[in-house]
């Protein structure tokens, strides 16, 4: 690998790191005779960590940080001045090829900043793809970040060769980001958006015909949210979230905690840090909507438009409706049970199936992941002397699992991974 292709990886790596839309989940593809790769199990896989804590399993690298663009909160934006470079088409292949082939990465994690017009870089990103799966045969997993504004034609054609495509949303209302990327709206980020969907729908549709029609875009699309750049609520987030997911080809929306790049620009906030607290809370929100059975109103409304910080979502839920609690785990649904602080997916699942064989008790639900300490104060079981939020009041509960550390821990030490379902068991949502 010679120094100018090093050099240029080092600049765009470096230019990739704000984008977050990296997970490599959601399809299935094992190995096959003649070709290089697969997207399931655990060879080939070397994970680093960003400067913000984000694990990295992918070659995450942009096509080129050169932009027509000037968004304010963009670090790649036309006005600054900053290292830029372009990969060849070709050397990005090679790239990526010698990477895998030295189990750095288990697949690619393509972006680009936009050149001369959406298509001529789409057009680029897509040659990528397509060399990889058919000249070098490459089975791996491909995310393709897919520019807005980008021809239906491109889209599709990106969707044949890509695991994932996503478009970035970046702004959840679009009065705030034609405020710091005029140059940007949200009908060019919804469009391609649109056409992914339908991509996938199709492609189910006649795979249900033809066994062995291609697929498109098998683990669906993403996208990312900037937090903190602009005035938006939580609930203003999330709201857009809900709608986005309404859409079954939306596997995942990103929140990024906005990172001051630009402190020369007027419109962007004077933040000495990432708010970072404030994205862990939408991930945990985020996570209630998708597998705990939670409407967004119930999460953020009109008098709670913000998501509290100190506690987590779901507790702060519980102590607002004191009179749902408690619950009875032994006589409880599946529904009511995701509702308790402290019980996640797979402990309510245990629960569920363990309580035919005899009734459960404090010991029983703590064999089973349940998180004692806070689920306590929200059931009953068959030996709980404990008294429950009812006896105690929302207030005291509140006050004995404020957790007291949290005062003087660094924000940036509060950050948790939310790559999985099962994550949410272990930080005792």
């Amino acid at each position: 690998m010679n120094e100018n292709v090093l050099a240029k990886l080092r600049i765009l790596a470096e230019s990739a790191k704000y984008d977050v839309s990296c997970a490599s989940s959601g399809t299935v593809r094992s190995g096959r005779p003649g070709m290089l790769g697969n997207t399931v199990g655990g060879w080939g896989i070397c994970h680093s960590f960003a400067e913000d804590g984000r694990c990295i399993s992918l070659l995450k690298i942009m096509l080129t940080n050169y932009c027509i663009y000037d968004c304010a909160y963009c670090v790649n934006r036309r006005g600054n001045d900053i290292p830029r470079a372009t990969f060849s088409v070709s050397e990005l292949i090679e790239l990526t090829m010698e990477f895998y082939r030295r189990n750095y990465i288990e697949g690619l994690f393509l972006s680009s900043g936009v050149v001369r017009n959406p298509d001529y870089t789409m057009e680029r990103l897509v040659r990528v793809a397509k060399d990889l799966r058919v000249v070098h045969r490459f089975n791996g997993y491909i995310h393709l970040k897919s520019i807005p504004g980008a021809s239906r034609e491109l889209v599709n054609e990106a969707g044949l060769y890509a695991d994932r495509l996503s478009v970035n949303v970046e702004i959840p209302k679009e009065e705030n980001l034609k405020l710091l990327a005029p140059e940007k709206d949200h009908r060019s980020v919804f469009t391609p958006m649109s056409y992914i969907q339908q991509g996938v729908l199709e492609s189910k549709e006649e795979r249900r015909r033809f066994r062995h029609a291609p697929r498109f875009a098998p683990a669906g699309q993403s996208t990312q949210m900037i937090v903190g750049a602009t005035s938006e609520s939580d609930k203003d987030i999330l709201t857009l979230s809900s709608a986005l997911y309404s859409r079954s080809t939306m596997k995942r929306v990103y929140y990024s905690g906005y990172v001051s790049v630009n402190t020369y620009d007027k419109r962007l906030p004077a933040l000495k840090q990432p708010p970072l607290v404030r994205e862990n809370r939408l991930y945990q929100a985020d996570w209630l909507m998708r597998y705990y059975r939670f409407r967004v109103e119930e999460i953020v409304n009109d008098t709670y438009p913000d998501l509290e910080l100190e506690i987590d979502p779901k507790l702060s839920w519980a102590l607002r409706h004191p009179e749902y609690f408690p619950v009875d785990v032994n006589r409880a649904d599946y529904e009511q049970l995701l509702r308790v602080p402290g019980i996640g997916l797979k402990s309510a699942k245990l629960i569920v199936a363990s309580r035919r064989f005899a009734k459960l008790g404090r010991y029983d639900l703590k064999k089973m992941g349940v998180v004692m300490k806070k689920a306590q104060y929200f059931i009953t079981c068959r030996e709980l002397p404990a008294p429950t939020v009812h006896e105690l009041t929302p207030q005291r509960v509140r006050g004995m699992l404020l957790p007291k550390a949290r005062k003087c821990t660094d924000e940036r030490q509060l950050t948790l991974d939310f790559s999985s379902p099962l994550g949410h068991d272990s930080v005792s949502f």
